[in-house]
């Protein structure tokens, strides 16, 4: 099998079970923003994670593949599609959680920096929700039957990921870096 099929030359692309549409449509840009989300958490991954928090991005990886089908299926329940349930909502929960009794107390906005993963981590979490956003507006738009789950699913995954950044930053020995509200010429 070839990568290439020259069907996408003219700006179009082959939904599953589905018909071809324009690659700026709604879904497109949906589930093309969470493999945008996946590549990026593979990011942070390269750059060196503790195991458990790999092991966790690892799962996360394999169900954001499975959002991508779902967003790619105009009927995912006629193709067996739907795989987010709530569940995997609940498993996010108990990571944060879990994550949440390590690092101290939030006070502050930080700015998005420290550890490399953790800076990329950062990036991943402006990507998702990102995603969610672009979810929201397919829904919408368009009333698909995207689940609700999927949707709090992406919303939860940022918070996840926010909690993350601060692990991975405190694990490093790199502490977080408040934001420190820029003076106006009228304070001056």
């Amino acid at each position: 099998m070839k990568i290439y099929t020259r069907t996408g030359d003219t700006g179009s692309t082959g939904l599953f079970g589905g018909p071809r549409v324009s690659k700026d449509d709604d879904r497109i840009e949906s589930y093309g923003t969470v493999d945008e989300l996946n590549a990026a958490i593979g990011m942070a991954r390269a750059m060196g994670v503790a195991e458990e928090i790999d092991k966790q991005l690892d799962t996360i990886q394999h169900e954001l593949f499975s959002i991508g089908a779902e967003l790619a299926t105009p009927d995912p329940d006629a193709h067996q599609m739907r795989i987010i349930d709530e569940s995997h909502i609940a498993v996010l929960e108990s990571w944060i959680d879990q994550h949440e009794q390590s690092i101290a107390p939030l006070k502050n906005f930080i700015l998005p920096m420290g550890h490399p993963a953790s800076a990329t981590l950062h990036l991943a979490r402006g990507i998702c929700r990102r995603a969610e956003r672009r979810v929201v507006t397919l829904v919408r738009h368009h009333e698909t039957n995207i689940s609700e789950e999927l949707i709090i699913y992406l919303n939860r995954l940022s918070d996840f990921l926010f909690v993350l950044t601060r692990v991975v930053n405190h694990q490093a020995g790199i502490a977080d870096v408040p934001w420190i509200r820029p003076e106006t010429t009228k304070e001056k």
